[in-house]
């Protein structure tokens, strides 16, 4: 099997590369085959689900909590479990009658009329492990054999299936300025560890999110790298059409002879579009807005990333995917990259860093959204790749003495709200620990779905590349009832 992570580019000049990568369509590396076709005709709001709730979502919105999220002490807490299994933090009341999240989340329980709480979603993959979960919740499909094989040096194959917002993409056609689906402010994780199942994959790369980088250090400043100019093109040739298509041709010819020719002319135009788009920069400037909204949403990376979010939605980009930026500073005291992987110290960390910062957040963004009578258009998802074990204590963090938790495929949340979802109550129930579905029992094929029934996104039919009819995901059914 082809890895086209690892394919050399050594060939490829920078200019080359950035009109290659451009808008970060190059989330597999170049040298990769392209094994099938674009998927059917453009999507068609009007012509979408006709069905009650169904179609509402112009954008999604999808907040992934990079390492694992601990269900038990945030959206599912179990107060009457054993003392080894609940913890000690205590559920609290919020704004919708009946809804319990946890006491660390203050803001978002304010909010909680918004909230559907999916409590059932089981998401068990062979490996227990982040590769294996990404991939499973990103996609909806159930990881295969490579990812048990293979472990960590698993990368993203150019046949994996999609990324559910590289579908939703695909099904919105060429709006003209921003790409469809817009990835920030990372790609996990670090190379050559990169997760698979966040590409478009077989559904093919004109379809691979633009990836906008930001850092904890600058969390105001976001840009694409692929859409920085070669030291030798200054910003008067760029406005120059036919000079820029001169060097185009040049840089061209060393790619006449790969796969990727098929999709040069569309990677040039939309270089160019976004390269010259007033909206591209426009978008990006979350400086520009008020102090009263940013100090809301707070001055991390991860708020400024939703904060941004929202700015896209404003500018009408289909689906954007914000991955939580971890933090390297809590690497120690969390035995983790920095993120919800809380092997140890878990109650201290969620505490003191982590609910913080999300609950500020996560709860300015519905706010916000609220206020600009833009949510009812807006999914917003919150998810994670796993749970955690509900029983205290990792053994490679100490046991019950290092108040960790494990990996925990086998039981996990998930948020939802606007974008057609009726707010304010759970869906589905695990069991007495949180160990299992109980109540509803879910699969992250349909949350995919429930996803795509949101967008309005009726068709999962495409071809590959000797024209044979395929479905993009035959398994799990949208969760209705939510909307």
């Amino acid at each position: 099997m082809v890895n086209p992570m690892t394919r050399s580019t050594n060939s490829a000049s920078r200019r080359a590369f950035l009109v290659a990568s451009a808008s970060g369509f190059a989330g597999l590396h170049f040298g990769m085959p392209q094994l099938t076709s674009a998927a059917e005709p453009p999507y068609t709001q009007a012509a979408a689900m006709k069905e009650q709730g169904g179609g509402k979502a112009k954008s999604v919105i999808l907040f992934f909590l990079c390492g694992g999220a601990s269900h038990v002490d945030t959206w599912d807490m179990k107060p009457q479990a054993p003392a080894e299994y609940r913890g000690p933090f205590r559920p609290a009341s919020t704004a919708a009658p009946g809804l319990q999240l946890c006491e660390h989340l203050p803001q978002l329980a304010k909010q909680a009329q918004h909230l559907a709480v999916i409590r059932s979603v089981c998401g068990t993959v062979n490996t227990n492990d982040h590769h294996a979960g990404y991939y499973y919740n990103l996609t909806g499909h159930v990881p295969d054999t490579t990812f048990k094989t293979e472990g960590n040096d698993r990368r993203p194959y150019a046949d994996d299936w999609p990324f559910m917002g590289s579908v939703v993409a695909s099904r919105r056609g060429d709006r003209g300025g921003l790409p469809n689906a817009m990835t920030l402010p990372h790609k996990p994780s670090k190379a050559p560890y990169t997760r698979p199942g966040q590409f478009a994959a077989r559904l093919g790369v004109e379809f691979d999110p633009l990836y906008v980088q930001g850092s904890l250090e600058e969390p105001l400043k976001f840009q694409v790298p692929s859409l920085v100019l070669a030291g030798d093109v200054s910003a008067d040739q760029l406005r120059s059409r036919q000079q820029l298509l001169e060097k185009l041709d040049v840089a061209r010819g060393q790619f006449e002879n790969s796969p990727i020719e098929r999709t040069w002319k569309q990677h040039q135009e939309r270089t160019l579009n976004l390269l010259l788009s007033s909206q591209t920069s426009q978008v990006f400037d979350v400086a520009s807005e008020p102090e009263s909204i940013r100090t809301r949403y707070g001055t991390g990376i991860n708020a400024m990333s939703l904060l941004l979010a929202r700015r896209m939605v404003e500018a009408e980009v289909p689906f954007i995917t914000v991955f939580w930026k971890e933090n390297e500073a809590l690497k120690s005291k969390c035995k983790s990259a920095g993120g919800w992987d809380t092997h140890g110290n878990n109650f201290n960390c969620l505490q003191n860093y982590l609910l913080p910062e999300f609950d500020q957040a996560f709860s300015a963004l519905i706010e916000d959204l609220s206020q600009r009578n833009l949510l009812d258009q807006t999914l917003l998802v919150v998810n994670s790749e796993m749970g955690r074990t509900p029983k205290i204590g990792d053994p490679r963090s100490g046991g019950v003495g290092g108040a960790g938790r494990d990996h925990w495929t086998h039981c996990q949340s998930v948020l939802m709200a606007g974008g057609g979802i009726q707010g304010g109550h759970a869906f589905g129930s695990s069991d007495r620990l949180g160990e299992h579905p109980a109540e509803h029992p879910l699969t992250p094929a349909d949350i995919a779905k429930t996803v795509y029934y949101a967008a309005g996104v009726d068709n999962l039919q495409a071809h590959d590349g000797q024209g044979r009819p395929y479905n993009l995901l035959e398994e799990g059914h949208a969760i209705k009832e939510l909307f």
